[in-house]
């Protein structure tokens, strides 16, 4: 063999073997080679493998997934058998986790990686799994969630190596462009050619990801390339820079924006995600306490922003953008609704992200002034130190904003507090007082990820990582796969997730709450249960407010009744599931379920009966 072929990354196996093309095992000590080969570049490692598929587990390991959210199909042979290897071999790779359903799969991934801040693997079967997962695709490409989502490719050849086709879908599961069905919501997308490529993609992949702003992205995988055998890896350690550094940004843009901000006299900042960066919520603080700012979150996904503090102003900028002269929208892609309300025409409007136009939607016309192109943190930084210049000269200015919002938002909570608490003699429920227990039975740690029902008004949370909520994209089916994800990554952690009886239909939840229990997941699910889609009553409402529907009190396609007995499907899966339906009962219901998952590690559904919609 030619010096250059043994330079190589990885060199094919040959196709016959004295055991007739057994392969067996080999020691570990024979696995890797520890002092490099000649002409081998400084820090190489070499490592025997026996296909591409285990080349490829080896090197998703090494660059840091510690977990692969996989849901089976013809084309995982050459994977199920390389896992099985690491596994007998008791060798570290990606830990794999089987899904019963490939939305479930997806939505793991995305609420691991909101805890932790690390992108995980998926793995799916071909085009049809992908056709499954596109949903939770979309909800993660919108909420630039990083996932190195991947899928079989129905094999190329009709006959031949191994690997090659030989089932009956092997032939109508082909499509002309497999890559295409995704596209638009993934950053990039590849096919694997060839094994001598491997660690290239592998590192092309997580480099897309992380990269701001980040998303999704999708690699296909033919059987026969990856049941190539092979003698050996050969691959650099960690391999190259995963994720971009912190985004800064330019000094102008930030003299410009505080100008503004300090000669205004009434500003706002309004955000969604803000918070999803490392220190988000406190350079925001900092901000807004130095300067006297209101914050609105709009379409919270995070915790951006203490919900007690005297400058959290709420979840509607509509009366803000309605007086404001200056406008900062930090990581909102809907910062107000133009039908309902327009910011005036002197008002200026500085935008912060970083892709503060979001380039990805195909319209989106708020205006700006100023653009700053940068994560939050760093913004905010930046602006309070630009802002500092002024603060002399402003400190009564600002001081007078801080204390007229104190007494006004202490006011307003106030009033939030009267009005729930009064609901708690009603003869039904609504989302307001179900949202009120759950924040009575919660700690300052409990995780809650929520799909839509979870009244923020009415639940308070002060620390970074402990609210999430749903993707922009509004993909139905979210919350429950993303609840365990987060279990998954904090297990010493309380989590909750909040759903409606639509939404956890959609959720797959018989393939949710095997997860739960098959991996040890214990986490406790509430369900605010109208016995309907609020949101489809409410569009047809809004838009037609005095039609048929409205004027004949029928809604067709948004009725769920009669409702199925949903705590109940928790209890096939060794779970605990109770049903409510008088407000004094959901404390005690929810303080029993919290329990059960605390102390005897099981799962627990309940399912709260709200005013019928």
């Amino acid at each position: 063999m030619q010096e250059g072929e043994k330079s190589m990354a990885v060199r094919s196996r040959k196709t016959a073997s004295k055991d007739g093309g057994k392969s067996k095992p080999e020691p570990d000590s024979k696995r890797a080679v520890k002092t490099p080969a000649a002409g081998k570049p400084a820090g190489m490692k070499t490592l025997a493998v026996q296909s591409t598929a285990e080349a490829y587990l080896e090197l998703l390991r090494d660059r840091g997934i510690e977990y692969l959210f996989a849901n089976g199909g013809t084309d995982f042979a050459p994977i199920v058998e390389s896992l099985a290897k690491l596994s007998i071999e008791k060798r570290l790779g990606p830990k794999p986790i089987t899904v019963p359903h490939e939305f479930c799969a997806v939505s793991m991934a995305h609420g691991y990686y909101l805890v932790t801040g690390r992108p995980q693997g998926v793995m799916v079967h071909v085009i049809v799994g992908a056709a499954n997962a596109t949903g939770a695709i979309m909800n993660a490409a919108r909420a630039n969630v990083p996932i190195i989502f991947t899928a079989g490719r129905t094999p190329l050849l009709e006959e031949g190596p191994r690997g090659s086709r030989n089932v009956h879908i092997h032939w109508a599961q082909e499509s002309f462009d497999q890559g295409a069905l995704l596209r638009e919501f993934v950053k990039w997308d590849y096919e694997l050619k060839n094994a001598q490529q491997l660690e290239q993609v592998v590192d092309r992949a997580m480099q897309m990801a992380m990269t701001q702003p980040r998303g999704p992205v999708y690699l296909t995988l033919p059987r026969e390339v990856l049941a190539q055998e092979l003698t050996e890896l050969r691959y650099t350690p960690r391999g190259k820079a995963i994720a971009d550094g912190l985004a800064h940004p330019l000094p102008a843009g930030v003299k410009e924006a505080a100008d503004l901000i300090q000669a205004a006299s009434d500003p706002v900042v309004i955000t969604s995600a803000a918070g999803r960066f490392p220190e988000g919520l406190s350079s925001l603080v900092r901000l807004a306490e130095s300067w006297g700012l209101p914050v609105v979150e709009m379409n919270r996904q995070v915790v951006n922003f203490p919900t007690t503090h005297a400058l959290h102003c709420g979840y509607d900028s509509t009366a803000f953008v309605k007086k404001a002269d200056v406008i900062v929208v930090a990581e909102c892609d809907v910062p107000w609704f133009p039908s309902r309300v327009k910011p005036k025409a002197t008002a200026k409007v500085i935008q912060i992200g970083v892709d503060p136009h979001f380039s990805r939607y195909p319209m989106r016309s708020f205006p700006f002034d100023v653009a700053i192109t940068a994560e939050a943190p760093a913004a905010f930084l930046a602006l309070n130190r630009e802002l500092g210049r002024y603060k002399a000269e402003r400190k009564g200015a600002v001081t007078e904003r801080l204390q007229a919002y104190r007494g006004a938002n202490d006011e307003r909570r106030a009033a939030l507090k009267a009005a729930v608490l009064k609901k708690q003699n009603r003869s039904d429920m609504d989302f307001d007082w179900v949202t009120h227990c759950i924040n009575l039975i919660k700690d300052d740690e409990t995780i809650i990820v929520n799909e839509y029902d979870l009244n923020p008004h009415h639940a308070q949370f002060t620390k970074p990582g402990t609210f999430f909520g749903s993707s922009p994209a509004g993909g139905l089916g979210w919350g429950f796969g993303a609840a365990l994800g987060a279990k998954l990554a904090a297990p010493a952690k309380t989590v909750i997730a909040t759903l409606g009886d639509g939404a956890y239909m959609f959720n797959v939840p018989t393939a949710c709450h095997w997860v739960s229990r098959a991996y040890g997941l214990p986490i406790l699910v509430v369900i605010f249960n109208n016995q309907g889609w609020n949101a489809v009553k409410f569009a047809a409402q809004n838009v037609y407010p005095d039609g048929y529907a409205v004027s004949n009190n029928e809604f067709p396609i948004c009725n769920l009744d009669p409702a199925p007995e949903y705590h109940k499907i928790a209890l096939a899966f060794g779970g605990y599931g109770e049903m409510v339906d008088q407000p004094d009962e959901v404390v005690p219901a929810l303080r029993r379920a919290l329990k059960v998952v605390r102390e005897e590690k099981r799962q627990a559904v309940v399912n709260v009966l709200c005013r019928h919609i």
